[in-house]
């Protein structure tokens, strides 16, 4: 269940918000992150010693607009279907208000949102023997999750996101997914995964996705302008070949991408 690994992988995704006291809180108590630090108006947030939420207080940026490019969902990938089912009993006794979920064939989701209207999965993947047609491809859906069936695997209470959750995937609302490719496919080396109409999924090491793009809301969106609520930067870990390679095709420490996302690369630990 692990994207580690893969060449690349999210190592932590950063958020501007305006209240920073309520949003950690909802992530501490609904998600069950844990809180590193606070520093002014920065609080990190993560599971075991690792660091997956980083959330930066700007009370005069100017609230995201719909149809703006930026984040469409931080997705949390649980370490197995139990702990998604315990996250899952967890909501539902907390009345957390949920906004979909879904079975994608590689995987099961649960979506929500933060008080500032960040989407959010929570989900787990299936095996991937599970995941690829007979002509080798990836098949994905969004079809109905079966909710009832998988409470049936929650084996104890909630305690908090155990070890072994990391940021699994980052959906983004881009302007056009042929922008999209060049960047998050050419330069940055996620081959593309998948096809959606209106989206495309970019993944390393033959996963599912660690990128995906869709303009369902966003068509022919321009580039941010800063400062603005929502996703300030996206931080990949990569490993020193990747990151090598990256750097051949034109690629640096410090990029932004076509909608001016900030993307920033890390070295995966040895």
């Amino acid at each position: 269940m692990s994207t580690a690994s893969a060449p690349i992988e999210i190592a932590t995704v950063a958020l501007t918000v305006h209240d920073l006291s309520a949003v950690s809180a909802f992530y501490e108590s609904g998600l069950g992150l844990s809180r590193f630090d606070a520093a002014g108006p920065i609080v990190r947030l993560g599971v075991g010693d690792r660091v997956l939420l980083e959330l930066r207080q700007d009370r005069a940026a100017r609230r995201a607009a719909r149809g703006e490019a930026g984040l469409f969902h931080t997705a949390f990938l649980m370490p197995d279907r139990p702990a998604l089912a315990r996250w899952l009993r967890h909501a539902l006794d907390s009345r957390l208000q949920l906004q979909g979920a879904s079975d994608h064939l590689v995987s099961e989701a649960i979506y929500l949102a933060d008080p500032e209207g960040n989407g959010i999965e929570v989900y787990v993947d299936r095996p991937r023997s599970r995941w690829h047609a007979p002509d080798g491809t990836i098949r994905m859906a969004t079809d109905s999750l079966d909710l009832p069936g998988l409470l049936q695997d929650a084996d104890a209470a909630w305690i908090g996101a155990p070890q072994g959750t990391v940021v699994g995937h980052v959906h983004l609302e881009v302007g056009a997914l042929a922008e999209a490719e060049a960047f998050y496919a050419t330069r940055l080396g996620l081959p593309v995964m998948a096809r959606y109409p209106g989206a495309a999924f970019f993944g390393a090491g033959g996963y599912h996705n660690h990128i995906a793009a869709n303009v369902w809301n966003s068509c022919r969106a321009s580039p941010r302008q800063f400062p603005v609520t929502g996703l300030a930067e996206l931080v990949l870990a990569v490993d020193a070949s990747e990151r090598a390679a990256i750097q051949s095709r034109g690629g640096a420490d410090q990029m932004v991408d076509p909608w001016n996302t900030p993307i920033t690369l890390v070295t995966k630990p040895a």
